[in-house]
């Protein structure tokens, strides 16, 4: 299946195909795979994310499904790529993994019918959809700081254009320990109809991704823990976590927080052990 990848070549963005064991670029250079500096494959204008979407996801948090799909926004500096460093704020304590697949629109999109979104995605990638839970009690809703901190959207390595998302493999790794482990035949509403129902009001342009959701197993890392988000027929996405410097500024804004919704987010189903379940509402459980 034909591969796309941005790298930093020589001081500037650069597109690449994967040929073999190498990425060679339009005029014929040739670049090992393994000393590129990946980008995200994509620049998007935005990039939309649904809250719940995989059954196990909905029974690990004990809710139900929402009639249809809800979203929040990452913002576009929220992007990384392949083998970027995930920034977690000192001070910071529940920063979540995400493991998921994003589509990549690849032709303006709107108002169209599930059957027509095909003709409009450019392909897949993979997704980590990184949670900073510690300010999970502020932005109600929106959870801009939450999902939408600096590094927080590792996408890649690289747009694959030829790829069926039936009854594919998803898993997340952390320091090559499994820790999610997915089918896309779980997902309650599949690529095609996330792109038309929010191309029924939001215009879609190239280069957008729609992070399609995540499974049950999703938990806190750590400073200097390596995830890894495999999907099958994608490849897989590589990050290592680290810490900033310095901690949230105190001086302004909310601070981060150990709430019961914040750990009982952070910890989904290991939260029976930590004390009381409380059943989420729909749309609260990301």
């Amino acid at each position: 299946m034909p591969e796309l990848r941005r790298i930093f070549l020589d001081g500037e963005p650069t597109h690449v195909q994967v040929v073999e064991d190498e990425l060679v670029t339009a005029d014929g250079q040739h670049i090992s795979i393994d000393e590129a500096e990946h980008l995200a494959p994509v620049v998007p204008t935005k990039i939309i994310a649904v809250h719940l979407n995989y059954r196990s996801r909905v029974d690990e948090f004990m809710t139900r499904l929402p009639p249809a799909p809800t979203y929040f926004h990452k913002p576009t500096t929220a992007l990384n790529g392949h083998l970027g460093e995930v920034v977690r704020p000192r001070g910071c304590k529940y920063l979540n993994f995400e493991g998921e697949i994003a589509i990549v629109i690849g032709q303006e999109a709107y108002d169209i019918d599930p059957d027509q979104a095909v003709n409009h995605i450019a392909g897949y990638t993979i997704a980590n959809d990184f949670g900073l839970h510690d300010f999970r009690d502020t932005d109600a809703g929106s959870m801009l700081r939450v999902k939408g901190s600096d590094t927080l959207c590792p996408v890649g390595p690289g747009l694959t254009t030829d790829w069926d998302f039936h009854d594919k493999q998803i898993r997340t790794l952390v320091n090559g320990e499994v820790r999610q482990s997915a089918s896309t035949a779980e997902m309650e509403w599949d690529m095609h109809y996330l792109v038309a129902d929010l191309a029924r009001t939001i215009t879609l342009l190239p280069g957008d991704l729609i992070l399609s959701g995540t499974p049950a197993g999703s938990r806190p890392v750590e400073p200097d823990d390596v995830t890894t988000v495999e999907v099958e027929g994608l490849g897989s996405l590589t990050n290592r976590i680290v810490e900033r410097d310095t901690a949230v500024r105190t001086d302004v804004g909310a601070q981060p927080s150990e709430s019961e919704e914040v750990l009982s987010t952070a910890f989904g189903g290991d939260w029976e052990f930590r004390g009381v379940r409380k059943p989420k509402k729909p749309g609260e459980e990301q």
